[in-house]
């Protein structure tokens, strides 16, 4: 009897583990996709949120709007208002925890979005902004009116205040007009630009100003994440489409962005390829438009290993420096420095939702007095010492750089909201996870103190009735500030509305 010849093959039975394996690869190519989902419904969430909340600003005069009180001209609301969406406290509430939301989904999903339509979302919720009015702030309104006190007026603005030009149109939109100017003479002096183009036109330059600072501080922050081998969609979805930096920075119009800016131009020249000097000249950039630019110098000249290095890019710095400080005495003289006066005035301001004005109430301390903040400074100085010994040891400089400022946030009695971007270029192109949960809490902070919800959880509503008034009788404010100049040096100013 002959050979069988099998023409079927026999069946084989499949090996668990290959069927495991091939189980697992399936869900691993539905994971990207799954993250990508969720990362596009993230943006989408974000961009039809702050459309409504700018929209919705725009449409008639309200407490996210509060230069509001220098009158409703079709300029303030912008191209929006014809829209009439609406906005009252509840809807923004839940406007703002819809596109916070938004936001965790979008980081959930960034490592896996492309840059072209993360950039594109971007690109279109700063456009966004930029249409509607200045939202939460009139510190615009500042820079406007000390740069056409300087430029049309004749008067210095750190040694003289916005209430001595008080027939200026912009004055009726101001929100200190008792104050010197505290920032820096390279942006004082840029912002003389603005006096020409009267208030509709300045007003609009520097909300451009703002975004575009943004937008360019997001395309050094993505190069600067990618030199140092992190995810540059990852590092321009946690600041591009973080809500505190949309609505409170660049909604805004803060000039905040543009210190941003050159911390984001420091971190790009370290990363990609090492240029020192060339990032202390960004940063002494950073502290011509505010002083708070200068806490990550020091940490950039102790990250050099070598001595001889330090002492170079120290070297840098100073003449850098040397150059801010020419600028300054070219434009104010003697008075070049007045800002760091008005800066000394600010820091006698409490913020009622700092954190030493918080725990000051939880342990029913009169007020927030003055051994009470003292006792924050201290706290401060210890942790920038801690940090910049780190740094010299070795450790990372931009994760140092970034605890010192969150130690800064936390101490310092003259918290205000967008000050939480400070620490979001840090945080994004260090891919340290610990610093990024910090800068995400330090910011949900940041928006909590403008819902409804907080009432419960934060300073009693008494005080918020107080900065109303403050805020909506500029007339009366004025005469109490002139009356006696020592009324704002505890007064608790309210940022929820």
């Amino acid at each position: 009897m002959g050979d069988i010849q099998l023409t079927t093959p026999i069946p084989r039975t499949r090996d668990k583990g290959t069927a495991r394996a091939a189980s697992g690869g399936e869900r691993a190519h539905l994971r990207p996709a799954v993250a990508r989902t969720l990362g596009a419904t993230g943006m989408l969430g974000v961009l039809a949120t702050l459309f409504l909340i700018s929209a919705g600003a725009a449409s008639a005069p309200s407490q996210y709007v509060p230069a509001r009180v220098g009158g409703w001209p079709g300029w303030l609301a912008g191209p929006l208002a014809g829209l009439h969406v609406g906005l009252g406290s509840s809807s923004f509430q839940v406007l703002m925890l819809i596109m916070c939301a938004s936001y965790l989904l979008v980081l959930g999903g960034a490592r896996e979005l492309a840059l072209a339509p993360l950039a594109g979302a971007i690109v279109l919720a700063h456009v966004i902004l930029v249409l509607g009015p200045p939202l939460i702030s009139q510190d615009v309104f500042g820079y406007l009116a000390f740069a056409r006190m300087g430029a049309l007026h004749g008067l210095d603005p750190y040694t003289h205040v916005a209430a001595e030009a008080s027939r200026d149109p912009v004055f009726a939109f101001v929100g200190w007009p008792f104050k010197h100017s505290p920032y820096g003479p390279l942006f004082t002096l840029a912002s003389y630009l603005t006096a020409p183009l009267g208030p509709a036109g300045g007003l609009w330059l520097l909300k451009i100003l703002a975004a575009a600072a943004s937008l360019g501080a997001l395309a050094l922050i993505a190069r600067a994440a990618r030199g140092l081998g992190h995810s540059a969609t990852t590092a321009a979805a946690f600041v591009g489409l973080n809500p505190v930096m949309l609505v409170l920075a660049v909604g805004g119009a803060h000039n905040d962005t543009l210190l941003l800016l050159s911390l984001a131009g420091a971190l790009a020249l370290t990363a990609v390829s090492p240029r020192p000097r060339a990032a202390s000249a960004a940063l002494v950039a950073g502290v011509g438009v505010k002083l708070s630019a200068g806490i990550v110098l020091p940490f950039l000249v102790l990250s050099a290993p070598r001595v001889r290095e330090r002492l170079a890019i120290l070297a840098a710095a100073l003449l850098s420096l040397l150059a801010l400080a020419l600028l300054g005495v070219l434009g104010f003289g003697v008075h070049a420095l007045g800002f760091l006066g008005a800066l000394g005035e600010q820091q006698q301001l409490v913020a009622t939702h700092s954190i030493p004005a918080e725990t000051a109430r939880l342990f029913s301390l009169s007020g927030t007095p003055a051994w009470w903040r003292h006792l924050f400074a201290a706290g401060f100085l210890v942790a920038l010492a801690a940090t910049l010994w780190r740094t010299a040891r070795g450790s990372d400089w931009r994760v140092c750089a970034g605890w010192a400022t969150v130690a800064l946030l936390a101490s310092t009695a003259w918290l205000l909201p967008w000050y939480a971007i400070w620490l979001l270029p840090l945080a994004a192109v260090s891919g340290d996870r610990r610093l990024r949960t910090a800068t995400l809490l330090i910011c949900a902070y940041a928006i909590l103190i403008h819902l409804p919800l907080a009432d419960g959880l934060l300073s009693p509503g008494r005080q918020r009735s107080v900065t109303h008034l403050h805020l909506a009788v500029p007339g009366l404010r004025h005469r109490m500030e002139f009356a006696s100049f020592e009324i704002l040096h505890d007064v608790h100013v309210d940022l929820r509305w």
